[in-house]
């Protein structure tokens, strides 16, 4: 049968993008894909993407390496299929750059993936032109393992034949490498180890690094009894309304800084050093940091200003779980104009929050915890939390932070009228 074979690019994954990282190839030489068959794993803009394969056919080669970065339009795999007719044999085409991430099609259990053929052809394969196709050679598979898993195993040294896996399936997670990296260095000298700079890393680097050094930061703390909002949230999480949403102190802090934008709206504005202008937004999309395997990723809620406290607690229920499973496109974590940081669940009492690029303010809840707090005169053991909020001076001013923040303690002091108001 006549052959040809044909290049997939790295695809245009949106927001702009000019280049990913390749996690890991699903595939290898040699095996048969079909038509949106899960090729490989890139990272970019703080998600991992599956890649679907444009044609259906055999893997003739793999152009890049895992842990390398590849730009946009740059081939990554070729791939032997069917001729489409006597003109097309022997000839190979170029398929343009691929926007978005194709078809759906139902989540598939993942085989291992396996690595480049490093060995020389075992077979010689013809197609119907009478030339040679390309060598095909597949090698074992590798160990199950998510990305993160296979990136921190590269960085510490770790072969992950040797790790059990304890993830579903026995897949093998960042958690497995590590406890066995300590195993390793309880056994063996210390020695200095360096990686690249890739990933989520390398873009939380660029981020922090453009916000620290472009907007002058400050920072205004309040430590306040919230023992009104714990309560609320214990009761909430048995109302039908809520089923299902998962509500936690989170969610009323939501939706006390969302009160404070609506009275402070430069809290939700951007410096446009370029055009000499700070815009100002009727809207509110609200980031949400969240920690994940791959690292720290911040998930906008998009017009959070317009939703029901329910669907807000629901919302930061759905993107939290989202980023941490791995599925965060680049959409999701983009577009925000104000964020929350959740220091508490850490067990730490506060801290002086980095701003996201573009935005003016971002709060940082510290752990709720009892503490002798007096009331009336008296002292009483009640629930309290250290709340901070970093801005952008260039922007706000000490006066509106500091009248932002009261208000958001006022409101987690006693939330129900506060609610009832929304």
């Amino acid at each position: 049968m006549n052959q040809s074979v044909k290049e997939f690019r790295m695809p245009d994954l949106g927001e702009g993008l000019t280049e990913a990282d390749l996690v890991s190839w699903t595939v290898a030489v040699g095996d048969r894909v079909e038509l949106n068959q899960v090729v490989a794993e890139v990272e970019t803009a703080k998600a991992v993407v599956e890649l679907p394969s444009p044609f259906a056919g055999t893997v003739a080669e793999l152009l890049a390496e895992p842990g390398t970065t590849v730009p946009v339009g740059a081939p990554i795999i070729r791939i032997a299929v069917p001729s489409e007719g006597p003109h097309d044999a022997g000839a190979e085409s170029h398929t343009p750059v691929l926007v978005g991430y194709g078809p759906g099609r139902p989540p598939v259990s993942k085989r291992a993936a396996r690595t480049l053929a490093q060995a020389g052809p075992t077979t010689d394969r013809t197609s119907g032109n009478g030339h040679s196709a390309p060598h095909l050679h597949a090698e074992p598979p590798r160990p199950d393992a998510k990305p993160s898993a296979r990136r921190e195993a590269k960085r510490l040294g770790i072969d992950l034949a040797t790790v059990t896996g304890t993830g579903t399936g026995g897949v093998v997670t960042r958690s497995d490498v590590r406890r066995a990296a300590d195993r390793a260095a309880r056994t063996e000298p210390g020695e200095e180890t360096r990686v690249p700079i890739t990933g989520v890393r390398k873009r939380t680097a660029e981020a922090v690094t453009r916000s620290a050094f472009t907007a002058p930061h400050a920072t205004v703390f309040l430590t306040c009894d919230v023992t009104a909002t714990v309560e609320l949230v214990e009761r909430l999480r048995t109302h039908p309304s809520f089923a299902d949403r998962h509500p936690t102190a989170l969610t009323i802090v939501a939706a006390a800084l969302l009160r404070a934008v609506a009275d402070q709206p430069i809290l939700n504005a951007t410096w446009d050093q370029d055009a000499g202008e700070i815009a100002t937004r009727t809207y509110v999309n609200l980031g949400i940091a969240t920690a994940t395997d791959e690292g720290l990723m911040v998930p906008v809620i998009r017009n959070a200003h317009a939703l029901t406290l329910p669907d807000l607690a629901g919302a930061i229920a759905t993107v939290t779980a989202t980023a941490r499973a791995g599925r965060a496109t680049p959409t999701d974590l983009t577009g925000g104009t104000i964020s929350i940081t959740n220091v508490g669940v850490f067990g730490v009492d506060g801290g002086s929050p980095i701003l996201v690029p573009g935005e003016a303010a971002i709060l940082a809840v510290g752990a709720i915890a009892p503490r002798p707090w007096v009331v009336d005169d008296a002292l009483a053991v009640r629930r309290v939390v250290t709340l901070s909020l970093s801005f952008d001076h260039r922007l706000v001013d000490g006066e509106q932070a500091g009248r932002a923040l009261a208000a958001i303690g006022g409101f987690l002091g006693d939330p129900v009228p506060a609610l009832l108001a929304r």
